[in-house]
């Protein structure tokens, strides 16, 4: 209503200009903003016969408007154009009739004020718009990626935290099964323990070689010459049948060899004037160059350097086992047939320090 009442005052006097007769002036009427710009009706009070319509500019140029229609039921004739900003802000509508040949023109100025245009701050507040989205998303990214990274992070921090647990599980599994396993072992050593027997050196059933002390439980070599185990000194008592255990110090021999020998084996060794050391037919435990070693070369892994040796003869079950005292843990079992009584030997090295029967303390 502003725009309209405004560019009314500013619409200048029509002319007329009769050639043959006398007209009304066409009415110039502001419609609406329209593409950038005003749009201008062009009507007239009088249906013409036969009629032309011209729009021209502020400098007599002429303008291309829409085509001129009538309304046979208002007897008016119209035309519009858009008027832009920049384009002299006046337009004249003139109207023709041929048959008569008189001519009716009105003329508008429109101040540019009425003109919609662009605030220059538009441009900036586009820019400050598109620069908020983009920083909204680089923030929106930034925020994913590091939820991203947060999420790795404790992904990571949980699958460590479950190899940790893991792995002191397994520890603690292995440090379990182990105490466990050496219960048993003690148990079984404590076990064969409670079979224990009096040994003794048998005086005439020994290497020449080879020394027995007075009481008959100690033995050593008398010659000092290192050679491989070849002398032996076989005990008095023989067993048939059911468990027996005995304990023998080895001290820090570097080489022995403990078993036993069958009785046939026995006889031989006491009949025999060289005395020699038997190849087969005896079950040991041999110690040399710092390894254990079984009848049959199997060697016993995993077990260190032991001072007191107990020996079990198990002749139900055909097995002569082997433990370490001090720690009283296995080092290893041999398993075979037994044939009439069973006689423990014993072999030291050559470094003449005393090898011998230890008597079995009551378990506490």
């Amino acid at each position: 209503m502003e725009l309209t009442a405004a560019i009314f005052i500013l619409v200048l006097a029509s002319r007329l200009q009769p050639i043959a007769g006398v007209g009304h002036d066409p009415l110039l009427v502001v419609d609406d903003y329209e593409d950038g710009g005003i749009r201008l009706k062009c009507l007239s009070e009088r249906l013409f016969s036969e009629a032309q319509l011209l729009w021209t500019n502020s400098r007599g140029d002429n303008i291309t408007g829409t085509p001129l229609s009538a309304d046979t039921s208002t007897a008016t004739v119209s035309s519009s154009i858009i008027l832009k900003a920049g384009s002299g802000n006046s337009a004249s509508c003139k109207i023709i009739d041929k048959q008569l040949k008189t001519s009716t023109e009105s003329s508008v100025a429109i101040a540019d004020v009425f003109f919609p245009s662009t605030s220059p701050w538009l441009a900036a507040f586009v820019v400050i718009l598109l620069l908020s989205i983009f920083l909204v998303l680089a923030a929106f990214y930034k925020i994913r990626n590091n939820n991203k990274e947060i999420t790795r992070a404790e992904k990571a921090r949980e699958q460590i935290q479950q190899e940790e647990q893991k792995t002191r599980f397994q520890k603690e599994n292995e440090d379990a099964k182990k105490r466990i396993e050496n219960i048993r072992n003690e148990l079984k050593f404590r076990k064969a323990r409670s079979n224990a027997v009096n040994i003794t050196l048998d005086q005439k059933c020994r290497h020449p070689n080879l020394c027995i002390s007075n009481d008959n439980r100690r033995v050593k070599s008398s010659n000092k010459t290192k050679t491989a185990l070849k002398a032996m000194v076989v005990a008095t008592e023989g067993f048939p049948g059911k468990k027996h255990y005995w304990e023998v110090e080895v001290g820090n021999q570097s080489q022995w060899e403990l078993g036993v020998v069958s009785e046939k084996i026995r006889n031989m060794i006491m009949n025999s004037t060289g005395n020699s050391f038997p190849e087969d037919n005896l079950f040991s435990l041999q110690y040399s160059q710092g390894k254990y070693i079984l009848t049959g070369g199997k060697d016993v892994s995993d077990c260190k350097q032991c001072r007191v040796v107990g020996v079990l003869l198990d002749v139900e079950n055909a097995e002569l086992s082997f433990y370490n005292v001090e720690e009283m843990s296995p080092l290893g079992s041999v398993y075979f047939e037994f044939t009439g009584k069973q006689y423990p030997f014993f072999s030291p090295d050559s470094s003449g320090e005393w090898l011998g029967v230890r008597p079995v303390k009551p378990q506490t």
